[in-house]
């Protein structure tokens, strides 16, 4: 007697279900095709039931329909009868006739709709029948009621067929869901090893081009570019410093030439506003002007110029414009010589710099210093690209066990109260 108490008092320890991650689908197709089976099995009798009482209500239809001329209906019942009847036949026979399938979910529907539009044909038309055919309306509510009570027993077994699929469907979704990352996972490490292996080549070729630029720098070849070099900047000295000599007097004359387009302007004689515009274009220009244009603008714009310095229309204001102004003819001979110095220089200049720039260890150096800046941008992309690959590593491997804790928790679910599932190889 005791043990036999023990045994019923005594907690039952739950079964294992170990499962390969591999014949999760396989159990999960089996799982459905038993609640399928189950489904079918339990709805069977209800089914059965809904279509007998769909048959039912159809042959009493048949038995009434044309009842409206029976020779034995009181005048007034008559009338109903004849008024109401014909309607109410019409809506029971197009709900009656839509099929009923044999599939649990479609059948489910199907008669929900059925019972709806033959309840709606009753509180329609039908009242008014149950003076004429009481019997036979009574028939028709009782087969509707039948209709309705079994299809409650189908909506509660539905209800259970529906959670099971749906968990199973879940189930299989995380299982996949999973699948899929540990193939990503898989495929990110052969990335990485990838990636490593491009790191170790740009950093093995950016240090080979280092070698290669301090082989180059010095040496023979290197110092005979230094003094290219060299050479090309004191040039660049010369062209500038006669630049600077060039802009001195411009300005000097440009603000006194200035001063002659606005008193001409002011007198009105368009064609001496011509010719200092002219010549101030050309004094203000970025571009050192040819020296015959320039000659010849100096030329026809100083005589205007002394003029109005003479007749006191313009005051030279400091020694500079004094000084350019009271001898004109060599102010323009200055002017001439500026400009051709500029230019004589300017093109020595350009010419050493082609020189310099076709010396065929400058033209390798600067290869070399290009490809150099792009191996350094493909290394830093190429870290970036490590750096997000391990950041996106570190979040697949931290989200992994909660979704197989999930998954367990719902395969757990699925398989019973008693039962406790463990996946394994995942």
């Amino acid at each position: 007697m005791y043990k036999l108490i023990k045994k019923l008092f005594t907690r039952k320890e739950p079964e294992t279900l170990t499962l390969a991650s591999s014949a999760v689908p396989s159990w999960l197709d089996d799982r459905e095709k038993r609640a399928h089976e189950r489904l079918v099995a339990i709805t069977e009798e209800p089914v059965r039931n809904i279509r007998n009482a769909a048959a039912g209500l159809q042959l009493i239809v048949n038995n009434i329909a044309g009842a409206e001329d029976d020779p034995v209906l009181h005048p007034k019942i008559k009338s109903i009868a004849k008024n109401s009847l014909p309607l109410f036949v019409k809506a029971m026979n197009s709900s009656l006739a839509k099929e009923l399938p044999d599939d649990r979910e479609e059948f489910y529907l199907a008669a929900v709709e059925c019972v709806k539009s033959c309840l709606n044909s009753m509180r329609g038309q039908g009242r008014y029948l149950q003076i004429v055919f009481p019997e036979e309306m009574k028939s028709v509510k009782t087969g509707i009621d039948t209709m309705g009570r079994e299809i409650n027993g189908l909506t509660s077994a539905l209800s259970a067929y529906r959670q099971e699929i749906t968990l199973t469907t879940e189930i299989r979704s995380l299982h996949t869901t999973l699948g899929t990352m540990k193939e990503d996972l898989a495929r990110s490490i052969e990335k990485d090893a990838r990636s490593d292996n491009r790191i170790h080549e740009i950093t093995a070729r950016v240090a080979a081009i280092e070698k290669e630029l301090a082989n180059l720098n010095t040496g023979e070849n290197a110092l005979e570019i230094e003094a290219q070099r060299s050479a090309l900047a004191m040039l660049e000295q010369t062209r500038d410093d006669a630049v600077r000599q060039y802009a001195a007097l411009s300005m000097t004359a440009s603000h006194v030439f200035r001063k002659a387009d606005k008193i001409s302007q002011k007198q009105h004689h368009p064609p001496e506003t011509a010719v200092l515009r002219r010549v101030m274009e050309l004094l203000s220009d970025h571009d050192i002007p040819d020296e015959n244009d320039l000659a010849g603008a100096l030329k026809a714009a100083c005589p205007i110029a002394e003029r109005m310095i003479e007749s006191g229309d313009i005051s030279l204001k400091n020694k500079e414009e004094r000084a350019l102004f009271s001898d004109t003819p060599r102010f323009c001979s200055d002017m001439c010589a500026a400009s051709r110095e500029v230019r004589t220089h300017d093109e020595a200049c350009i010419a050493a710099g082609k020189n310099l720039a076709a010396h065929p260890l400058l033209s390798r150096i600067q290869s070399l210093e290009r490809e150099k800046k792009q191996q350094q941008s493909m290394l830093a992309k190429e870290g970036q690209n490590k750096d997000e690959l391990a950041e996106w590593r570190k979040k697949t491997e931290d989200e992994m066990p909660v979704i197989f804790e999930d998954l367990i928790k719902k395969a757990g679910l699925l398989a019973g109260e008693n039962v406790q599932v463990k996946i394994t190889g995942s």
